[in-house]
């Protein structure tokens, strides 16, 4: 028998719409509204941990678009992007296969695992930036979003050295017609 134990944070409730109620009294109809609230328990995998000694991070993520802060707990198996979005909070992506860098972080403090991360050279990661849609947490974790172009220059500029390509769109139409 697995045990499941669901963490706190991921509980909601719910507040369903107002359902109208009649009532009857001789020739007389009223109508009034009656609200219902339900405690919703989440079934998805991220909240609820298959196993007890699979330890969780805290995982803060300044998102310097938004100017928001994010701070969530994130188990060592699970995707940080996935759980995030898990816990209904918003943070950039794409791809979510680790191919691009719309989801690129700079690590502030800790320390993550990130073995799928293809849209990051290992030069990147050595200068501490990451990829949210393929990391695991190995620690609490604090990280700083960044801008998609920045990272993307980094990765790739050496070899636009002329600047940026300007868009053809004469030549993409011809080349979906080839589809």
């Amino acid at each position: 028998m697995d045990l499941q134990f669901s963490c706190n944070a991921c509980i909601t409730i719910i507040r369903k719409p107002a359902v109208p109620v009649l009532s009857f009294s001789g020739n007389n109809i009223s109508i009034r509204r009656k609200t219902m609230a339900e405690l919703q328990m989440p079934v998805s995998a991220s909240c609820v941990s298959q196993s007890p000694s699979i330890p969780s991070h805290k995982v803060t993520v300044h998102d310097r678009q938004r100017g928001i802060v994010h701070e969530f707990f994130v188990p060592e198996d699970q995707y940080i992007l996935h759980t995030a979005e898990d816990q209904n909070i918003t943070l950039p992506f794409a791809c979510r296969h680790g191919c691009c860098t719309s989801c690129a972080v700079r690590v502030k403090s800790g320390q993550l695992r990130q073995p799928e991360a293809l849209g990051i050279s290992a030069e990147l990661r050595s200068k501490g930036y990451a990829l949210l849609c393929v990391g695991f947490p190995s620690s609490d974790l604090e990280v700083e979003t960044q801008d998609e172009d920045e990272v993307y220059w980094l990765q790739f500029g050496r070899y636009f050295a002329r600047g940026p390509i300007e868009r053809d769109d004469y030549a993409l139409e011809l080349a979906m017609g080839d589809e």
